[in-house]
């Protein structure tokens, strides 16, 4: 076996290819060979329980049994044998690649400097891409030899960018650059490493020894300092050990024919640390020195010229230093954490960075100036045909689970390829450095092919959008195209393709890219589009195929299919909006586009003369004038309108079929018996829409809706048993509810309703009354039902969002647009106990001043010219957030500004203003503006005329909007201190503008069958049986590894779910394990303070204080309190619990003081959010007076626990354990105190000489703090009988002695005892909840 640190090559290559084999390759690191097609297996350490044979259970129609597919079969040990190094093994599995050896090997601490050999096996040479069940001979034990081959340039070229990454692969610099997606991970500052390793470095008595718990001052309760530095602590390994001064390549390159003909390949320049110069010739046979000087050429060998078939061995002759510091860096590159090293799907950029030294780095150099037109070094010959690849992977079979998963691997894999060369090219286009295919227009309307991509600009051409709102339609039109194309992604209708999109934000303009359709630019766009309107109505074409497909996608879209004239009065059958166009390409393929329309029209924010909207609009001021009329309705609230209406509609049928029972009971008979009574429904259900069932569940009656059910199918079925009386209720109820069929409930949508210049057929005008009545009511139904929903969620803590991004998902997730920022603060305002909702009311605020900065900062940049970017960016943060009062901008100086060359290139520039205007700008102006804009675009009035107003008005902090709208527009500023209070000096110089960021929108492919497993596992857990829950979430561990790769958003969410299983049922080191995962995951993937990854550090610290980790424990706290007061300051609901866990972590480790600190910050808040009354505050009483009980003031003590009694009183009852609990401690404390006062009474009496008994002072045990955490936390154990405690104690030593060896082997007999067991309250005899809120119920 190799050392568990050994994980896939960073630098993959041909391995990318779709055609790879589905599973991972054997029981290591879940296919992590995915993300880098490297397969690199045998990390003990990542082990999954699972056996090598995956079974991926399918789910069957039922959802409960698991009919079984093996994916793998087992896997297998080899040899290796190296020259010079002894031989070693490897396993590896049939499904793989030889490439993949090729991965591991070139990973691997000893052998990772080569890159040119090749595999034999009996002198045999191996094909790379062959799979090594279809190897003769290739079995347990066989031997692989290693033989070096010859280079090319290519293999010579691939070779020095290896040793390059080598040498770089400890360096931040490509994450702070947000480059070849590497993203920044701290976990390990504070972890002090690996978990994995340090547990085993730690002796158990070692923990025992004094702790330094201090927190540092800016984190205590009631700080006002906010620093920035904190956030990237400087990591120790950074400043690498330097091998070499100086790689590059050497000015003599090419070779000249008649060394060419000596086998010269390149000549490279490097200057050792020694400071001696050397040149090298890279030839077929290897790397020696030559005699070549910087200014003398000669090609000859040197004396000794030390020829070596790697770089890294001629290097160690030459530098002595390069050999010591090398192997010492590769060493640290092995011992970090996988997840750490692995490239994540698309990039994360960070807004903040230290100043790093920029060095000298030949590749970097190299890749600038051919700037790698998006040829990868893997494939061969051309640049890549983005829609071909797109396509191609959506037609790959899908008939059973490992067809699916390849076939999701590969679109995810082009997906993520197609984002990052589609942000390259939108950023280059910008930059200029793309030359137009229409050069000769004006720089707006220009269009541009890069890379096989099409790029053009949000702006309004050819005045396309006049009647939509010219350029700021044209500004939301991609995003709205996106929306659609995930859509029909996401339905997968076979036969119907979209083109790859991706939207860009950068330097303030919007940039679309998309892959092109075979043949549209030899065509013009009237005679290929066949289907659909080029020019919004007017001549609309319809096409029998299409409506075929479309009609596929009309259920799941909720599109209504209906007939409009054009421009001959002719009828013509659509189902999609006017503007979807159908064009077939070159490839026969039939490919739909502008799918902008794809969701029905939001009429809160489009008047329509003559319309009358609900009163309930009315009455909030709707309908409001909007910048353009492209507003639609989100997905999710379509969804959950249609789910709403559902549950209306089953009501109404029900009270119906209720009053007619008698009519009904000739049939009841023949129902009776199969009626199910689960509550159906049309919508496919996502998890968000759960909220809208609430109250019309509790009311409606099931048993009849179950007979409805059977009525409904039915009459579908054209049953002629339906009596006429049974047919009239569902008439009647589908009618009220607007359903588009007279026997069954069915509701979609008219795109093409409201829009300017669709004009229907007379035939038709009773649909569209329907349509535009359905269109009012869901708009009254967002206002009436989604807002208060989202505003009674964060009441009862449902969603807890910490800052914009939070917030506007959770806005997104309920189906609200955040163009009603404005409308949910107006509410939120008017609630009557406004400090419960505190926290929303502040990320409102800040979300709107932010969002309306970066409207202005849009328009602003613009008219930008390249040399003053850094001065404007930072004149207009200095405007918006510095006190400084006249911010004065620094033009570049003027010896460079050549006013001649101005004049010639006016029309080359993408602004055609002075390009100075942005100078002028001043705070007060600026401050104006947003004001202004909040109350145009979001209809509220800011009441704040400067940023220091803001902050005083609205308890906000700098740091905080400075977050906001860095992350927003796309500004990456240095790490350091910012004075922004100051009056003499403004805030920021241009040197603090490191970068400018583009800000990427793209599609987010799924792993469906993974994510069924997972939400099967997740319902399994919260039914009790914790086992079968376990298998099934990592069960969908894998397939996701098997689709994602090692890191992805919902390979995060299913590790952080196994930790706190893992936790629950007792295996507190794989709880730590995977929860480490977790963290990193969040941190590489969301950013190092995103709110999901503070909630991991809490998690992670819980399961390190259970693994008697304390002060690893507290430093993971305190880091996850600095991230809170960054993102949102103090006074967090989620601060709450956070200061509880710290609090109890201290008392656990007798710093009372400290403790106290956290534990009172705590009780303020959790007072503040939920009343003096809840049973948190409660909580939170019992927690401060233990504190005071161990410090011996009994007095605060009895008077926290009374406050406590009383609320468990009024809330629980006399009789409830826990009022009965609180009264006991109360007794206790109370025996103490009088103990005290008499002791003390003695001593006044007697002094010295007094007899004095030994008070009872009892340090906390850790099980008792560890007992509280769980509560505070949510997480419950459900007492145990004795017998199942000896059954939990032998199955937690079983899985102990499981985990060395194969992890997955005891599925098989879990199988057999679980049948015993199936009563919730048994398995595993321990339950779980997930929200915090669980302790009411303990």
């Amino acid at each position: 076996m190799v050392s568990k640190t050994e994980e896939p090559g960073v630098q993959s290559s041909a391995a990318q290819t779709p055609e790879r084999s589905p599973g991972p390759c054997c029981e290591h690191a879940n296919g992590m060979t995915l993300v880098n097609g490297d397969g690199d297996h045998k990390h003990e350490a990542d082990v999954e329980p699972k056996q090598n044979g995956h079974d991926a259970g399918e789910q069957t129609e039922d959802g409960n049994e698991q009919e079984v597919i093996v994916i793998q079969d087992t896997g297998f040990t080899v040899k290796i044998q190296v020259p010079g190094l002894e031989m070693f093994s490897i396993q590896v599995s049939p499904q793989e690649m030889v490439q993949e050896i090729h991965q591991v090997l070139m990973d691997r601490e000893d052998t990772c400097h080569r890159t040119c050999f090749s595999l034999q096996l009996d002198g045999n040479v191996l094909d790379n891409f062959a799979e090594l069940k279809t190897i003769d001979g290739f079995q347990e034990g066989s031997v692989l030899k290693v033989v070096e081959e010859p280079y090319t340039v290519r293999e010579a070229r691939i070779h020095v960018r290896h040793i390059r990454d080598l040498l770089k692969s400890l360096d931040p610099s490509d994450a702070f650059n947000g480059v070849e997606c590497n993203s920044l991970s701290f976990l390990s500052i504070f972890t002090d490493g690996d978990l994995a390793d340090s547990g085993r470095k730690r002796k158990k008595g070692a923990e025992l020894e004094q702790i330094d718990c201090t927190p540092p001052e800016y984190i205590l309760p009631g700080s006002k300092e906010r620093p920035i530095c904190p956030l990237q602590p400087q990591n120790k390994d950074w400043k690498p050990l330097q091998c070499l001064k100086v790689l590059t390549m050497s000015g003599w390159n090419p070779p000249p024919g008649n060394r060419k003909m000596h086998g010269d390949l390149m000549y490279l320049y490097v200057i050792t640390m020694e400071d001696r110069h050397v040149s090298i010739t890279a030839s077929t046979r290897g790397f020696y020195l030559n005699q070549s000087t910087t200014y003398n050429f000669n090609p000859k060998p040197a004396n000794p010229s030390f020829l070596s078939h790697s770089l890294v061995e001629l290097l160690n002759q030459v530098s002595p230093t390069f050999k010591k510091n090398f192997a010492a860096l590769q060493k640290k590159r092995v011992q970090r954490h996988p997840f750490e090293r692995i490239a994540t799907p698309f990039q994360l950029y960070s807004w903040t960075a230290p100043q790093v030294e920029h060095a000298i780095d030949c590749v970097r150099a190299e890749d600038a100036y051919t700037s790698r037109l998006g040829y990868e070094e893997h494939i061969p010959g051309q640049t890549r045909d983005w829609n071909e690849e797109l396509q191609t992977t959506r037609e790959l079979p899908r008939k059973n689970l490992p067809e699916r998963l390849l076939r999701e691997r590969a679109i995810f894999k082009v997906h993520s390829d197609f984002t990052a060369a589609a942000t390259r090219g939108a950023m280059a286009v910008i930059d200029g450095n793309v030359m137009a295919i229409n050069p000769s227009e004006e720089t707006k309307m220009q269009m541009f092919i890069w890379n096989n991509i099409f790029f053009s600009l949000g702006f309004d051409v050819r005045d396309h959008y006049k009647d939509f709102g010219g350029d700021s339609a044209a500004y939301v039109s991609p995003t709205n195209d996106l929306n659609g194309v995930r859509t029909y992604n996401a339905v997968d209708i076979e036969g119907l393709y979209t083109l790859g999109t991706v939207v860009v934000d950068y330097r303030g303009y919007r940039v679309t890219a998309q892959s092109i359709i075979p043949g549209i630019l030899e065509r013009e766009q009237e005679q290929s589009v066949i289907y659909g309107s080029i020019d919004f109505g007017k001549t609309v074409v319809s096409h029998p195929k299409y409506l075929e497909l479309l009609e596929k996608t009309s259920r799941p879209i909720k599109i209504q299919k209906h007939k409009v004239l054009n421009d001959k009065d002719e009828e013509v059958e659509l189902c999609s909006s006017v503007e979807c166009k159908g064009i077939i390409g070159n490839d026969g393929r039939h490919y739909i586009l502008d799918l902008l329309r794809t969701f029905p029209p939001d009429l809160n924010f489009l008047p329509v003369e003559g319309e009358i909207m609900p009163e309930d609009c009315k009455k909030m001021g709707f309908p409001k004038e909007h910048r353009h009329k492209l507003c639609c309705l989100r997905q999710e609230l379509v969804d959950a309108f249609v789910e709403h209406r559902y549950l209306l509609f089953m009501k109404m049928a029900a009270v119906q079929l209720m009053q007619q029972k008698t009519a009904l009971q000739e049939n009841a008979g023949a129902l009776e018996g199969e009626g199910s009574s689960s509550e159906p429904s049309s919508s496919n259900k996502d998890e968000e829409q759960e909220t809208t069932k609430s109250e019309e569940d509790a009311e409606a009656d099931l048993d009849p809706e179950s007979k409805l059910k059977e009525l409904e199918e039915s009459i579908e079925a054209h049953n002629e048993t339906v009596d006429a009386k049974s047919r009239e209720v569902i008439r009647k109820a589908c009618q009220a509810v607007g359903s588009i069929s007279d026997s069954t409930f069915d509701i979609r949508f008219n795109p093409d309703i409201f829009s300017p210049g669709v004009r229907f057929p007379e035939s038709a005008m009773q649909d569209v009354h329907v349509q535009k009545l359905l269109l009012k009511d869901a708009a009254a139904f967002l206002l009436t039902c989604q807002i208060p929903c989202l505003i009674k969620d964060c009441l009862d803590h449902n969603i807890v969002p910490m800052d914009g991004a939070t917030m506007a998902e959770a806005m997104h997730q309920r189906g609200i647009n955040i163009r009603y920022l404005g409308k949910v603060l107006d509410i939120v305002n008017k609630f009557p106990i406004p400090a419960q909702l505190d926290h929303v009311h502040r990320i409102l605020i800040g979300e709107l001043i932010t969002r309306s900065a970066k409207h202005i900062f849009k328009t602003y940049l613009q008219g930008v010219e390249l040399s003053g970017l850094s001065a404007a960016i930072s004149h207009f943060l200095n405007c918006f957030l510095s006190s400084f009062p006249n911010s004065v901008a620094h033009l570049p100086a003027d010896e460079l500004v050549s006013k001649k060359k101005n004049k010639k290139r006016k029309n080359r520039n993408l602004s055609s203003t002075d390009n100075t205007t942005w100078a002028s700008v001043t705070p007060q102006e600026l401050w104006k503006n947003i004001c202004s804009e909040a109350k145009a675009y979001y209809d509220c009035t800011l009441e704040c005329d400067h940023v220091d107003q803001a902050v005083e008005t609205y308890n906000l902090q700098k740091i905080s909007l400075l977050r906001e709208i860095c992350t927003k527009v796309g500004i990456q500023i240095l790490l350091k201190e910012y004075n922004f209070d100051s009056r003499h000096k403004p805030t920021f110089t241009e040197e603090d503008i490191l970068n400018i960021f583009p800000v990427v929108k793209h599609v987010n492919p799924k792993a469906s069958d993974a994510f069924h497993f997972f939400q099967s596992g997740q319902a399994k857990v919260q039914q009790g049986f914790l086992k079968e829950g376990c298998e099934l979430i990592n069960e969908s561990l894998n397939l996701f590894n098997n689709v994602y790769g090692a890191i992805h958003v919902e390979i995060c969410a299913c590790l952080r779910l196994l930790a706190r299983l893992n936790y629950i049922m007792g295996d507190y080191s794989e709880a730590l394990l995977n929860q480490q995962k977790a963290v990193i995951m969040s941190e590489r993937i969301l950013s190092i303070e995103h709110p999901s990854t503070i909630h991991e550090y809490i998690n992670l610290a819980l399961y390190c204080f259970a693994n008697n980790q304390l002060s690893m424990a507290l430093s993971l706290l305190y880091r996850a309190r600095y991230l809170m007061l960054l993102v949102y300051g103090e006074g967090h609901p989620e601060m709450a619990l956070l200061d509880s866990n710290i609090g109890l972590v201290l008392h656990g480790v007798m710093e009372y003081d400290l403790s106290l600190r956290f534990l009172e910050s705590a009780l303020t808040i959790n007072t503040k959010y939920h009343g003096s009354k809840s049973l948190k505050v409660a909580l939170s009483h019992h927690l401060v007076a233990r504190v005071y009980e161990t410090k011996g003031e009994f007095r605060s003590a009895l008077q926290h626990e009374k406050e406590g009694y009383t609320i468990y009183k009024n809330q629980l009852g006399e009789q409830h354990e826990k009022t009965k609990e609180s009264s006991d401690y109360l007794k206790y404390l109370t025996q103490q105190a009088v103990a005290l006062q008499r002791t003390m009474n003695e001593i006044y009496k007697n002094g010295s000489n007094a007899n004095i008994m030994p008070l009872k002072f009892t340090a906390p045990s850790m099980a008792s703090v560890l007992e509280q955490l769980n509560i505070i936390n949510g997480i419950l154990f459900i007492p145990l009988s004795h017998r199942d405690l000896e059954n939990l104690k032998a199955e937690v030593q079983r899985r102990q002695l499981l985990q060395e060896s194969l992890k997955g082997a005891e599925t098989q007999e879990e199988k057999t005892e679980e049948t015993k067991e199936q009563d919730p309250a048994d398995d595993s005899s321990t339950a779980i909840t997930e929200a915090p809120e669980a302790q009411t119920s303990a």
